[in-house]
Parts: C-alpha cells; sequence; structure tokens
C-alpha cells in the first residue's frame, strides 16, 4: 500500500534506515498476531525481545552509555509505525524510555553509569509512577509518602495505572516529601522522585519488602501490556535512590518527563489512525453495494477524504511538537497541542473506518474492532483532553499577554 500520507520532511540517511527497519518489523512480526495476542490479553515476548535486538529501548540514550543516542523526533516516528502494528507494544516502550530520559536529564552521574546502559539494552526496563486511585489529572494532591529515616527512606501508600508495573524492574515514584519546606509551601516544592528496584512479576515483591504488584487490571482495549498498581508499606529504600540526589524536584522531573510523553501519545495516536485509514480504505474498494465498490459512494470518498486530511495534520503537528523539544526549546505548548488533536483524530478516524465496515466492524474478525477498544485510551493517557486544553490556554495567555 503506497504510503502518501504522513510523510516527514529533512530526515537523515540513519532515520530513515531506523524508520524503515522498524516499519519492515511491524508489517512481519508484530501485525500478523497483534490481534491474536490482544484477544489473548496475552504479553508480547517475542516482540519485545525483536525490538532489543533492534535497540529501540535505547533508541535516545547516549551512545555513551550504549544507546543509538537519537532525537525526539526519531523516537516518536518510530513509535507511530509501532503503535501502527500493535498500540500495546509502543506502550511498554514509552515508559521505559520517559524513566530513562528523567535519569538522563535530571540524574546523578552514579544513576546515569548504574541505569542507562543495562536500560538501552532493555535488561532494566522501566515503568514510572505518577497517579493513585484517588486523584486521576491532579498530582499535586498525591498522598504517598516518603520520610527521612536516617540514611534511608520509608515510603508509604498506592499508586495507580503503571503502565509494565509487574514487568518492570525499575520504578520511578513520586511521593510526598515535607522535609525541609514550610507548611504553606507549594505541595509541587514537597515531592521527590524515588527510583526503587525491584524483581519483575506480580505479588508481594521478593526482594523489596513491603512493595505489592497487586496483578493486571482488566481494561477495554490496550491489552497484552500489563497496567496494574503498586502498593508501598514501610518500604526502606536509600537516599541515593532519590533522582538527582536531592528531594523536592520530582513534580518537575516527572513533568518534563510527561512532557516528551505526550509527544509519544501524539505519535501513537498518528500510527493507529494511519492504520485505521489503510484498513478504512482498502476495506472500501473491496465491499460492494449497488453495483459497485462503496468507495466510489460520494458519501464514503467524503469520509476517506476527511479520514485522511486528520491523519495528515495529527502527524505534522507531532513532528512540530518533537522538533521543538529537540532544539532545546520549551515545547509544552506544541506537546499539548499535538497530544490533543492526534488523540481526538484519532478517535475520529477510527470510527469512520469502524462505520466503513458496516457490521463487520463488530466482529472479533476484524482488525478495526481492536482499534476501536484502543483509541479511548489515547483521550486519557497523559493528561486528559481537559488538562491539555488548560496547559495550551495559559500558555497561549503567557505568549499573547497585552501590556500595560
Amino acid at each position: 500500500m503506497a504510503d502518501r500520507l504522513a510523510q516527514t520532511d529533512g530526515l537523515t540517511d540513519i532515520q530513515q534506515e531506523i524508520l524503515s527497519t522498524v516499519r519492515s518489523f511491524v508489517d512481519k512480526e508484530i501485525l500478523p498476531v497483534a490481534t491474536e495476542l490482544e484477544h489473548r490479553d496475552e504479553y508480547p515476548t517475542d516482540i519485545v525481545e525483536g525490538l532489543k535486538e533492534l535497540g529501540i529501548f535505547g533508541l535516545m540514550i547516549p551512545e555513551e552509555y550504549g544507546g543509538l543516542g537519537e532525537s525526539l523526533l526519531t523516537y516518536a516516528l518510530t513509535v507511530e509505525e509501532i503503535a501502527r502494528g500493535w498500540m500495546s507494544v509502543s506502550g511498554i516502550i514509552n515508559t521505559h524510555f520517559i524513566v530513562a530520559y528523567m535519569i538522563k536529564q535530571h540524574g546523578t552521574q552514579e544513576q546515569k553509569d548504574r541505569f542507562l546502559p543495562r536500560m538501552a539494552t532493555g535488561e532494566v526496563r522501566g515503568a514510572f509512577s505518577m497517579s493513585e486511585p484517588g486523584l486521576g489529572s491532579d498530582v499535586s494532591a498525591i498522598r504517598t509518602k516518603g520520610v527521612r529515616d536516617g540514611d534511608d527512606y520509608v515510603l508509604n501508600g498506592q499508586k495507580m495505572w503503571l503502565t509494565n508495573g509487574g514487568s518492570s524492574n525499575l520504578v520511578a515514584v513520586l511521593c510526598r516529601t515535607d522535609e525541609g519546606q514550610p507548611e504553606d509551601a507549594p505541595a509541587h516544592r514537597s515531592m521527590t522522585t524515588f527510583l526503587i528496584e525491584k524483581e519483575p512479576g506480580f505479588g508481594p515483591n521478593p526482594t523489596v519488602p513491603g512493595l505489592t504488584v497487586p496483578g493486571k487490571i482488566d481494561k477495554m482495549g490496550y491489552k497484552g501490556v500489563d497496567t496494574t498498581e503498586l502498593i508501598l508499606q514501610d518500604v526502606r529504600v536509600p537516599a541515593d535512590s532519590v533522582l538527582g540526589g536531592a528531594g523536592g524536584q520530582g513534580f518537575y522531573q516527572m513533568m518534563d518527563g510527561v512532557e516528551v510523553g505526550r509527544v509519544n501519545v501524539a505519535a501513537r495516536g498518528c500510527g493507529v489512525a494511519r492504520r485505521a485509514f489503510e484498513l478504512g480504505i482498502s476495506y472500501a474498494q473491496q465491499r460492494h453495494t449497488f453495483g459497485k465498490a462503496i468507495a466510489q459512494h460520494q458519501a464514503i470518498q467524503f469520509k476517506l477524504a476527511e479520514m485522511a486530511t486528520k491523519v495528515e495534520a495529527a502527524h505534522q503537528m507531532m513532528v512540530n511538537a518533537a522538533r521543538k523539544k529537540d532544539s532545546g526549546e520549551r515545547n509544552d505548548l506544541e506537546a499539548g497541542m499535538a497530544k490533543y488533536l492526534a488523540a481526538e483524530f484519532c478517535k475520529e478516524v477510527v470510527e469512520d473506518a469502524f462505520r466503513i465496515h458496516g457490521g463487520y466492524g463488530f466482529s472479533k474478525e476484524y482488525e478495526i474492532e481492536r482499534l476501536y477498544r484502543e483509541a479511548p485510551m489515547l483521550l486519557i493517557g497523559e493528561g486528559t483532553a481537559e488538562i491539555q486544553k488548560m496547559i495550551i490556554g495559559r500558555r497561549l495567555l503567557e505568549e499573547y499577554r497585552i501590556q500595560g
């Protein structure tokens, strides 16, 4: 099938080679098995091993630590390709990538030396943990606490919505630590990120007393990848597990990670939408009604035109947000816009492809049924549409503030 849509200008030969390799891997190793694995809610072990061999887990980790040292743009375009195959696989990589990015940007030299080389190979796989059962988007309201006790911290609380919570062996956990802060200090100044190494698996953790990953949360879509809770009961961690070595920076570290995560979610939306468009335009040429392929009916052509335009617009906004971050500039406005638009357009393109399939779209035999259940996750992951619009609105008022 021709790839007229979602092209990216100005890529280097290396970037094009990486994307070509990933696209081939997706076509051969992911698409043929994705729906079957998804229906069984089975972790894609073989696919993950293949991605390790391709170096995808170290894509943005600097070469000095054994990674490929690539840009956020290369990473985002890679994610778009992988999500086109199966969105859950891109989720397995995303949380790992966010933790690696946070360590690269904010970690001590000892933390970088300790984790990044093993993260580049996929030996150490990351998950990150902000959300809690009772707070959703309001990160400043977290209750999980870290209390200093000699050379250690003791952590207590309950976290929610950890992608890779069971399969990871390194978790970045955001906790409230009030040491050294006045009573009326803003909540975001009283947060610390802890790097906790654990054994993969579910139940009480054999190497970290008090840490429990109860089991997989049963989800409507986004299956295969494990999404879990994390329970911390008097979990004792050394002070050198504080990301960056100093407390009180956790909120800023996590928000920096989420910012690049938003570009990733935008890329996922682009990939899923592109696949839905491919399925829709293919089916429309095969299905016949009233003596001709339904693609020849003007109503379906209008749908295809709208779908393709949305695929193209979302891709270009995602590329713009990634390039802005790569240039060293602040990109929260662009990342928020890209994530908001790509997620909303993905939902709409998937639904239109579903409508084109008619009754068959409702059948589990057809791939569009899987996409229809996966797309809603993008509406809430890495911040809801309402959170994105709040960020966009505030930033616009900063940029366009009238003087006097």
